[in-house]
Order: structure tokens, then C-alpha cells, then sequence
């Protein structure tokens, strides 16, 4: 327990965040406005392509939120979530006082299954309840299955709110994700590809949806030189020195999904000879994954028994951190008298998955204490 303790994703700085920082301080410009604002915006504009307008804000959760809002969510409607996620897709839903409806992952991808989700729609439509949204995820940085879940979101007309937190960076038929959606969502929180210590950021094609997301995360205030509001605002908006960070985080992305992708191949190959482990890896050569997180599936009944929650405390002794695959939402207790539809694929990814350190940051001889790791323990 001496050797100092691996982190699964630790913030990455590049070099050059400070000096964008310092201009901020230097330029008095330190209120969520700002010249490292504008243009914090415009290089993720530039980099996902698309035509794409991009609005900064404190959060990937409160993108999420003014996505939803945007879309036209109100209390009482329905909105389809994927369940394999974290908590934070689902959580804006319940803020505006509307009903998750939890869909269920495919094995391809981990990600929502496009079988089921049609399912649930003809369902619900049955029941008199078309939901007005589907928030689909790409886990761990893997692309969801893009044209099936847009096919299914164009046949029924209901617009799709992508959640890219995770693949910043990723893509599709050379296609960048955060651009698949009516809406997109990107986040920069401490563990992400890129950070900005916390953010996120709302993506569209439709400039009048940015301006409105911006509108309302700063109070949506009105035009007038006293304070008017005829609409509820929210205090979202990215300040300029997170901002001034993401800027310089910017310059290096591209290097750090690079370095990510190379410790993926390294758990590939070390894997590759150690039955009943499976790692997550692209189903064929459209998909492109950032990697944001490696992750790994182990079957006891390959491995003479060896499971994924004793590998993770046996990583945990050598002060190594790992993580169990999040918990499906129909699974968490605040979730699960929510409608779920699916044939518990998912339980079974979080049953037997586990995240291994994936940092751009991992020093050689960190990564050759996590193989040592690996080798001893299977």
C-alpha cells in the first residue's frame, strides 16, 4: 500500500489552461461571460463539426435539463431513458415532474437497445402516453447504435436528446458524437476526457436553440434595462475562467482520446489470453470510441470462479481504483416503481462489469503495476 494510488480517470491538465486562466484574472473577466466563453464555444464547434452551435454551461446535468425543457417536456409527460447510465440522465426528467421510462441495454454496445425501445414506444403509445423525448447515451465513450435509434426516433417522431458526456471525441461513420441528436450534451467534469474542473455544454444545429439555452441559463432575463422575467431561468451559464481552462484543455484532446485508445489496446492484449474476460471494444469499423473508460466483463464460469468484485477489491489492496459498471436506473431504489422494458442485459453487464484506470495521464509504471495486477490475480 505505499506505492501512491492509481486513479481510474484523474484530471489531465496540458500545459497551456493557466495562461488562458491568468488572461482571464489579468482582463478582469471572471463573471459567466466572457472572451474565453465565446471562445470556448467555438472551438467545440469547430472540432465536432456539423454546423454546430454550442452554448458553455456549469454542468452536463443542466444541459441536460434545458435540453429536456427545450424539447418541450412538462410535468406529466414521458420521457425514455436508456437504464444502463449514470444517475445524472436520468435526474433532469424528474425535475420538470415527468416519468422516466427505462430502456434496456443491447450486448453489442452496452447501450439501449433498439429492439426494446420500439417496443416500449408502441407500448406506451398503447397506452395513450407517446413520450416526447429519448435520451440515449453513449457509454464509456462507445457510440450507441446510431442509425437504429434515429430510424426508430424519425418513424415515431420523437426527437432524440443525445447524452455525449462521456464521448467527447468519439465518433461514427466519421460522424462526431454530440451531433447526432436533435439536442446534444457534452460534459468536462474532473474525470472526463477534457475538463474544466466542472461543465458542460448544450449542442445543437438550431442557433435559435442556443440562444435560448443561453437565455435561460443566465435567469432568462428580458430584453430591458431593469430586471424583467417573463419565463423561469436557471443560473447555468460556463464562467470565463473554467472556460479559459477548457480552452487550453482543448489544444491537447485529441491527444488525450489517443492515449486512451493505447490503454485500451494494452487491456485488450492483456486480456486476450486470460479465458472469460471480455472487454468492451467497437462492434466494427464505423464505431470509434474515445475510451473514455475501459471496461471489462469477467464470467466466474471461465475464470475457476474469479469474479469482477473480487479482481476489484484485489486492485483495491494494491491501492489501485476500479469501479463496477454504473447501476442500471431501473435497478436504483429513487427509480425502480418507474416503467422498465427490457430482458435485464443490463443487470447482467453490472453484475459481472468492472471499469479498470483509463487516464490519459497513467505513467508507464503505473500501467505496469496494473498489468502485474492483472496477471496475478487470474
Amino acid at each position: 500500500m505505499n506505492s501512491q494510488k492509481i486513479w481510474l480517470s484523474s484530471p489531465h491538465m496540458g500545459g497551456n489552461e493557466q495562461s488562458f486562466v491568468n488572461e482571464a484574472f489579468e482582463t478582469n473577466w471572471v463573471a459567466p461571460l466572457g472572451p474565453n466563453v465565446t471562445g470556448f464555444e467555438q472551438d467545440l464547434a469547430k472540432y465536432i463539426d456539423q454546423d454546430s452551435h454550442v452554448a458553455a454551461l456549469s454542468s452536463g446535468t443542466g444541459a441536460l435539463h434545458l435540453g429536456l425543457i427545450l424539447l418541450g417536456v412538462k410535468a406529466g409527460d414521458e420521457v425514455i431513458c436508456q437504464s444502463m447510465t449514470f444517475s445524472a440522465s436520468a435526474n433532469p426528467i424528474m425535475y420538470l415532474g415527468a416519468t422516466p421510462v427505462f430502456i434496456d441495454s443491447e450486448q453489442d454496445t452496452w447501450n439501449m437497445c433498439p429492439i426494446t425501445l420500439e417496443e416500449a414506444i408502441l407500448d406506451r403509445i398503447s397506452k395513450g402516453k407517446k413520450p416526447k423525448a429519448i435520451i440515449a447515451v453513449h457509454l464509456y465513450g462507445m457510440p450507441y447504435k446510431i442509425e437504429e435509434i434515429q430510424a426508430i426516433s424519425s418513424k415515431y417522431q420523437i426527437p432524440i436528446l443525445e447524452d455525449s458526456a462521456e464521448a467527447l471525441g468519439s465518433s461514427y461513420k466519421g460522424q462526431k458524437c454530440g451531433t447526432f441528436g436533435e439536442i446534444s450534451v457534452l460534459s468536462f467534469n474532473g474525470n472526463k476526457i477534457i475538463t474544466t474542473s466542472g461543465g458542460g455544454a448544450l449542442v445543437t444545429k438550431n442557433e435559435k436553440i442556443k440562444e435560448k439555452a443561453v437565455f435561460l441559463a443566465t435567469q432568462a432575463r428580458d430584453n430591458a434595462p431593469h430586471y424583467q422575467h417573463s419565463e423561469v431561468g436557471y443560473n447555468y451559464r460556463m464562467s470565463n475562467i473554467c472556460a479559459g481552462i477548457g480552452r487550453g484543455q482543448m489544444q491537447v484532446l485529441d491527444k488525450h482520446v489517443g492515449l486512451r485508445r493505447d490503454m485500451h489496446q494494452l487491456y485488450v492484449d492483456t486480456f486476450a489470453n486470460i479465458d472469460g474476460v471480455t472487454v468492451l471494444t467497437e462492434p466494427d469499423l464505423n464505431y470509434f470510441s474515445n475510451h473514455w473508460l475501459s471496461a471489462i466483463i469477467i464470467n466466474p464460469e471461465k475464470t475457476n470462479g474469479k469474479a469482477s468484485e473480487g479482481f476489484r477489491l484485489a486492485l483495491e489492496k494494491a491501492n489501485i481504483e476500479s469501479r463496477p459498471l454504473w447501476k442500471p436506473m431501473h435497478l436504483q431504489p429513487v427509480f425502480e416503481s418507474y416503467p422498465y422494458y427490457g430482458n435485464n442485459i443490463s443487470d447482467g453487464l453490472f453484475e459481472k462489469g468492472l471499469c479498470l484506470p483509463s487516464g490519459s495521464n497513467l505513467t508507464e509504471e503505473e500501467k505496469n503495476r496494473i498489468i502485474a495486477e492483472i496477471q496475478l490475480f487470474f
